[in-house]
């Protein structure tokens, strides 16, 4: 993460300001510090956390929760960031589902909400998504109105895209590529809102609230209708040039060969089109078994295993090359994959993708560590909430945001 030295040149309010960022920032990802422990993090002297710590007390936005024994010395004072700080919506559109959080300063999911609908269109999804927004609003205690960060917007970048791999209407489609939610969210909103691709909402809810307290560089994949992943590198979402880095559904694998694959349209296959939810229920309809809402689907994978392993050999083997590659290019500590599926499924498929990539890994070279995500179903969702609280609180806002507010 990036700091800012005490001493540091330029005006002392802005440096002021800026270090306060470091210490909330530090207190998101270590989740419970010490003052030490985040002088340590900020590159601060003790002296000057000190005061920084009591500021942001006073702003309500960090609060002691006890102290920290077994250590020698005088125990230490831990520090949280306070949950009543300031609020967030974090609201994920995808092609099959809308999800809607509201969460505190803390990171904790006060009230989820889940509406599945299979790709609305335009004039749905902004109604469907501003409904949410007011329902969570008013779950916000009366005394602490003020406090709504703003509104995090999690969706794939290319809404309308790949319709014969994701099988989608070509009306729909067409409309998407002709709609942008966020500005008109914007138009009907007093408050401010942040919209971030869906795979790196995924990478910045773990690096936040999961495995981004273990790990500064990883690969972030989430599993879902398609394929997407996010970047985090040095403990800092990348973007891109295009604001699409760690788009891992785009990269080519070779086609599949199961029969309820699509017939390739070129030599090699996207992605998405062989790893995703899409690509599981698409190979159970092929098969007569309906697997169109997420309770449908839990239903088939347990009473369909044969039909579950045949997609799981096949969604593994179509990862393989890709997170090789990955693994080359980058030389990050872990690819986390998170999914839209049941965790027993999503454990088997890391499994026997342990198996192929110790088989496939070049000379010289270990395979890439793969680890299980921590931060659950609602992932992106939860990326967007923290969105708000990254822009108004981060030392570093450019690293995450390709559209303003």
């Amino acid at each position: 993460m990036s700091h800012a030295a005490s001493g540091q040149g330029g005006n002392s309010i802005i440096v002021r300001q800026y270090n306060e960022r470091v210490i909330l920032s530090a207190l998101r990802r270590l989740g419970e510090a010490s003052k030490a422990d985040l002088a340590r993090q900020a590159s601060l002297t003790q002296n000057t956390a000190g005061q920084i710590v009591r500021e942001l007390e006073l702003q309500k936005l960090v609060r002691s929760v006890g102290k920290r024994s077994g250590a020698r010395g005088q125990p230490a004072t831990m520090l949280r960031l306070d949950p009543d700080g300031a609020y967030s919506i974090g609201v994920k559109l995808g092609r099959r589902s809308t999800d809607a959080l509201l969460v505190d300063f803390s990171g904790n999911v006060l009230e989820a909400h889940r509406q599945e609908r299979v790709f609305p269109r335009p004039d749905e999804a902004l109604n469907l998504v501003l409904a949410e927004i007011e329902a969570l609003r008013g779950r916000i205690p009366i005394t602490t109105h003020g406090r709504l960060a703003g509104v995090g917007l999690a969706m794939p970048y290319n809404l309308g895209s790949w319709r014969r791999e994701l099988g989608l209407s070509r009306d729909l489609c067409a409309a998407w590529a002709e709609f942008d939610l966020a500005a008109e969210l914007r138009k009907r909103l007093d408050v401010s809102v942040f919209v971030e691709n869906d795979g790196t909402a995924v990478a910045v809810a773990e690096l936040f609230g999961g495995l981004g307290r273990e790990f500064d560089d990883f690969v972030s994949v989430f599993i879902g209708t398609a394929i997407g992943g996010g970047l985090v590198l040095r403990g800092e979402c990348r973007q891109g040039a295009t604001s699409n880095a760690g788009d891992i559904g785009l990269m080519p694998t070779s086609p599949s060969l199961l029969a309820s694959s699509p017939p390739p349209e070129r030599p090699s296959e996207l992605l998405l089109t062989r790893a995703s939810v899409g690509s599981l229920i698409r190979h159970l309809d092929a098969n007569g078994v309906r697997a169109a809402s997420r309770a449908e689907l839990e239903a088939a994978i347990s009473g369909h295993p044969a039909l579950v392993g045949e997609w799981i050999e096949d969604c593994a083997d179509a990862l393989v090359n890709p997170l090789l590659s990955i693994a080359s290019v980058l030389d990050v500590e872990a690819i986390v994959i998170n999914g839209d599926l049941p965790p027993r499924l999503i454990d088997q498929l890391l499994r026997r993708l342990e198996t192929l990539l110790a088989q496939a890994a070049p000379e010289a070279r270990q395979p890439p560590k793969l680890r299980f995500g921590t931060v659950g179903r609602n992932a992106a969702a939860l990326g967007a909430a923290i969105l708000p609280f990254h822009f108004n609180y981060s030392p570093v806002q450019q690293i995450l945001f390709g559209t303003g507010a």
